[in-house]
């Protein structure tokens, strides 16, 4: 559950709650020098954008995030390059903070802590919980606070010096509703993406590295955590996510390659200009057919926690035993009754099918009322299954987009292919010194 909740995190500070609820200066041409090599046991610079010092310890923090959520299972090869890539998108950070503060944008100390405090309370913890709860994955409240005055630092100078710049015409708004009405029934991707800076020189090392990271997500690791920590464009903030569209809103070039994907496919990266591009394909739907991730279930939850010493083999003893009783509970009216014999606890709520870890929301989106999931957890949370009591599915209805909704569409993604212009040229500009 860990790694869930980390993966919730780097999802952003507007994170709606996970299965773990239920449960319970100037830059415009940056100066930088990269110092020595590196060394995991010294505290020292590994970056100087301008007079701004990126130390080890801000590297190390933001990689533990990383390493934590991908449960320590990553090589000293992979975790190599995965330091580079967090190097880069610090220096990245530290440019976009400049930047803004150029143009006279300042991010006041009370903001930070109160995107602080709606981090904390989305997972029932107060302020000082979470802080220890960062400590304990090898990271801070100050590394995830660095992160939070980057992000609205850099959002806010694209609403003032980028957004007031874009136009979006009534007509194409029209339009776009026309065709949307035109498209109703056709299939809709749920979609997520990881973009890479390269230049013609650096594409095929870029491209090496990004074979590393879909092997690492092909191989169990979260899409989302990646996006967030090595993606170098305005999704990033999203972790990846950029929302439901159409095959023929997309360029020919990643309509191809997303057409391939089945859900919770990640596909193999690819040359787009400027960089190289990871998709990912959380799930499919038809189009203005209403989101089935929008039903709500009525959830109980089954936990017990494995006693301290516990071998091996007495813990598989342990789940076999408590899969054979909550299987063949019969439903939730026994839910009570068939903790209170196996020692369970029995929690309780109501949420979204999407609010679920992407995992569960496949296992539960095939069952039946009254059936339960098989065992989940780990040695540290115990082990959990999840009885679906109801499902309402009146909320996933068909929804036609307002002219707002689509007009804010076209905007963002103006608004983004700007931001990433804008990241070249300031990157571009950048003297980068490697010794």
């Amino acid at each position: 559950m860990r790694k869930l909740i980390l993966a919730a995190l780097l999802c952003g500070v507007a994170q709606a709650a996970t299965a773990q609820d239920v449960l319970g200066s100037d830059a415009t041409a940056a100066e930088i020098r990269m110092l020595g090599e590196i060394d995991p046991s010294l505290r020292k610079a590994q970056a100087i954008v301008n007079n701004d010092i990126i130390t080890d310890t801000d590297v190390e923090q933001r990689l533990n995030l990383v390493v934590a959520a991908n449960g320590g299972q990553i090589d000293p090869e992979e975790k190599t390059r995965l330091r580079l890539q967090v190097i880069r998108n610090l220096i990245d950070e530290k440019i976009q903070v400049q930047q803004a503060a150029s143009k006279d944008i300042k991010i006041a100390d009370t903001e930070i802590e109160s995107a602080f405090r709606r981090v904390a309370t989305n997972f029932k913890q107060t302020p000082d919980g979470f802080t220890a709860f960062l400590k304990n994955s090898g990271s801070s409240a100050a590394s995830i606070k660095a992160q939070i005055r980057g992000e609205l630092a850099w959002s806010r100078l694209l609403r003032r010096d980028v957004e007031s710049k874009v136009n979006v015409g009534d007509e194409e708004v029209q339009a776009m509703i026309a065709r949307m009405n035109a498209t109703k029934g056709s299939e809709e991707l749920n979609l997520r993406k990881i973009f890479l800076a390269a230049s013609s020189e650096s594409e095929a090392q870029v491209l090496r590295e990004a074979a590393v990271y879909v092997g690492e997500i092909r191989a169990g690791s979260s899409f989302t955590v990646y996006a967030r920590q090595v993606s170098q464009d305005a999704t990033r903030n999203a972790g990846g996510s950029i929302g439901w569209v159409t095959a023929g809103q997309l360029s020919d070039q990643v309509s191809a390659v997303v057409k391939t994907l089945a859900p919770g496919e990640t596909s193999e990266p690819f040359a787009v200009p400027g960089g190289i591009e990871i998709w990912h394909l959380d799930s499919k739907r038809a189009a203005m057919m209403g989101d089935p991730g929008d039903a709500v279930l009525n959830l109980k939850q089954l936990s017990i926690a494995f006693p301290e010493g516990l071998s091996e083999t007495q813990g598989q003893t342990m789940v076999k035993a408590f899969q054979a009783g909550t299987q063949a509970m019969g439903g939730c009216a026994r839910a009570d009754a068939v903790a209170k014999e196996l020692g369970a606890e029995v929690a309780g709520r109501d949420m979204k099918l999407k609010e679920l870890p992407p995992a569960l929301q496949t296992i539960i989106g095939q069952l039946k009322i009254g059936q339960a999931t098989p065992p989940f957890g780990s040695s540290r949370e115990g082990i959990r299954v999840l009885v679906l009591c109801d499902r309402d599915d009146s909320t996933t209805q068909a929804k036609i987009p307002s002219f707002d909704e689509v007009y804010a569409q076209l905007n963002d993604e103006r608004v983004n292919r700007q931001a990433q212009k804008l990241m070249r040229n300031l990157r571009r500009d950048a003297i980068i010194d490697y010794r």
